[in-house]
């Protein structure tokens, strides 16, 4: 064993409600019913990911969101079902550019799931 340090993905939520039913196995089955399958595998992505370019890089359409959702994301769950969350990080990390350093984002606040459309 050398001296490698595991990073992984530090999740927080908007409420203790939706952290018990995001983290409960039973609760997202009677919570989300038909979708309970694709919720459970959104948040095995999300516990699983180093940071927030990984999830970018999954083929579940991981991205920022505009107008009066400006500084959310979304990971989709099914048809227009998003799981939205907001980087939880003062400052967030930025690149040179000013855009986003997704690589550096590890911190996520959980704020919903919702049909936004």
């Amino acid at each position: 064993m050398g001296n490698e340090t595991y990073i992984c993905m530090n999740i927080d939520y908007k409420s203790n409600k939706l952290r018990k039913i995001l983290t409960t196995a039973v609760l997202i089955k009677r919570e989300y019913g038909t979708m309970a399958k694709k919720v459970s595998q959104r948040m095995e992505q999300l516990n699983a990911a180093d940071n927030l370019d990984v999830l970018i890089s999954l083929p579940v359409n991981c991205h920022s969101l505009t107008g009066n959702r400006q500084g959310e994301w979304a990971i989709d769950i099914s048809g227009n079902f998003r799981l939205i969350f907001e980087i939880n990080q003062n400052p967030v990390p930025l690149k040179s550019d000013q855009s986003i350093d997704t690589i550096l984002v590890t911190d996520i606040r959980i704020l919903e799931t919702t049909d936004y459309h």
